[in-house]
């Protein structure tokens, strides 16, 4: 099912559609993948997010990861 929807878009938004409209695609398949995309891009942002506190609670993790800091931290060359 497909929805007609008008937006009112600004300079910027403009420039952007003109290069996406540039690769070929239709003005609605431009907006419509813009669209999928950056919703993607805000559910990959709160995955990782939410696996960074997870391990930032992990004190197995934080041990190793500070024990593999120190360790390298020897193996730095002096100066």
């Amino acid at each position: 099912m497909t929805q007609a929807v008008s937006v009112r878009l600004d300079v910027e938004a403009m420039r952007a559609l003109a290069q996406l409209e540039a690769t070929g695609k239709s003005r609605s398949e431009a907006i419509r993948t813009a669209l999928v995309e950056a919703a993607s891009r805000l559910g990959d942002k709160e995955a990782l997010s939410a696996e960074v506190a997870a391990l930032e609670t992990d004190k197995d993790d934080r041990a190793e990861m500070l024990a593999v800091a120190e360790l390298m931290e020897s193996l730095r060359a002096p100066g």
